[in-house]
């Protein structure tokens, strides 16, 4: 189990210290350094969704809807895989259940190149490719954190956080142009080859815990000993989310995690590219705004993780979800067939806020949860992706059914201010779990 405070480390200090002589930069950013280029290597994949909603309607004729089932799959399973990642981890270590996690995507994103039917795209993009970046999400980022750092933590919360979300944005032109250009199965292809040429990198350069090199945790004043490994995973990860549910804290933070889901991977990412067609704006135009997402949202969110190492993490995400509703209800007005300077403030404020509400969440995770912080955090991201799910599903509906999406832009709107009550009633002392 990972040490999350000084005191568990004092309480199991090892008999035998570091290495005294201890480097001048610490090995712990350079395993974030590679945890971000793992990271952003993974999300390649899911950059795809958005681009390829209308070359898969229009090559086998499939309903949006049942291509944002699939979607919904994904997003799903990369929620719900991640508690169990987690706990996998803390068994069998870091590097291997990553190496693994990234050859799944490789074979789920190839293995799309070859599909004449729907449910293929449910296996392929929903369930491989799923399952896949499920292991190597945020509650991954949360691990090394909690191992490698004892203070920054905010603020390399804030930097992986933004590996994850500006991955799936910034290769977008890439993808957008292979698209128009080439047709959307060399795009999945590449995707593929990017997610796995990071397995070297990971096996070679990860470590799974600062004892294996005979250091300290950044910023400790012990030497904290690697902890034995975790035997059942599973049973582990549904005991802890058993007794997070038990506190309102976990509820709340779900259904606030759920939101953001719902109006980032669920909405724009998903839906932003083919509604923007709808009003006459060139497929690469969409997709290079959502690139701009992704380099604002590495700003916004490293900011964020500044920010919440020194405000209470309640208050910031009150603020960022009632600004993301508020702009979300002003995008159906702001559609065009052209790129204008409305819009790119909206691209630009949304980027700043897209993932913004990691770093407060996962603070908030720590603080309540202490040692089960991680797989706890792993479960409310479960939450996310089940409301990105359903919005990724619903919003592929209502295109059908409406022939638009404003009702989507305007409910996600309303959504997004309710969220930013429930963090407001969050509780701001530890929570005492029922006993």
């Amino acid at each position: 189990m990972t040490q999350t405070n000084d005191s568990a480390a004092v309480a199991d200090r090892a008999p035998r210290g570091p290495a005294p002589a201890a480097p001048r930069v610490h090995r712990a950013w350079f395993v974030a350094a590679v945890t971000f280029v793992t990271i952003v290597g993974a999300a390649a994949f899911r950059s795809l969704p958005g681009l390829l909603i209308d070359p898969l309607h229009l090559e086998f004729g499939w309903s949006r809807g049942t291509i944002g089932a699939a979607v919904s799959v994904n997003l799903a399973l990369y929620g719900l895989t991640a508690p169990f990642a987690a706990a996998l981890m803390d068994r069998f270590g870091i590097r291997k259940v990553v190496a693994v996690a990234l050859t799944v995507i490789a074979v789920g994103a190839g293995s799309t190149v070859w599909m004449t039917a729907a449910w293929q795209l449910m296996l392929s993009w929903g369930l491989l490719v799923g399952l896949g970046s499920g292991s190597m999400a945020l509650a991954f980022a949360a691990t090394v954190t909690n191992r490698w750092f004892a203070t920054r933590r905010g603020l390399v919360t804030g930097i992986l956080t933004a590996a994850s979300a500006s991955g799936q944005l910034v290769f977008l032109p890439l993808l957008s142009w292979i698209v128009e250009t080439h047709d959307w199965r060399p795009a999945a292809v590449t995707v593929a080859l990017a997610a796995l040429a990071v397995v070297p990198f990971v096996w070679l350069l990860l470590r799974d815990h600062p004892a294996d090199i005979g250091q300290k945790p950044y910023g400790a004043t012990a030497f904290v000993p690697r902890p034995a490994p975790v035997r059942g995973a599973a049973r582990r990860a549904v005991t802890v989310l058993l007794t997070a549910a038990r506190t309102g804290t976990f509820w709340l933070l779900a259904g606030t995690f759920a939101i953001c889901g719902a109006s980032t991977n669920g909405l724009i990412q998903t839906h932003f590219v083919p509604a923007a067609h709808d009003h006459g704006m060139p497929v690469t135009a969409a997709a290079s705004l959502l690139a701009v997402i992704g380099v604002f949202d590495v700003v916004g969110t490293i900011a964020s993780g500044w920010f919440t190492d020194r405000f209470e993490p309640r208050r910031l995400l009150a603020v960022y979800y009632a600004l993301r509703g508020v702009s979300l209800l002003f995008l159906p007005m702001l559609l065009a067939p052209s790129v204008h300077p409305p819009m790119l403030f909206f691209i630009v404020f949304y980027g700043l806020d897209w993932v913004a509400t990691v770093p407060p969440t996962v603070a908030l995770c720590r603080e309540r949860f202490g040692d089960d912080s991680a797989i706890v955090f792993g479960w409310v991201l479960a939450s996310h992706q089940v409301g990105a799910a359903l919005v990724a599903f619903l919003g592929g509906l209502a295109r059908d059914a409406f022939g638009s999406y404003d009702m989507v832009w305007y409910a996600s709107g309303a959504l997004c201010a309710a969220a930013a009550l429930m963090a407001l009633v969050i509780r701001r002392r530890p929570v005492t779990v029922p006993g």
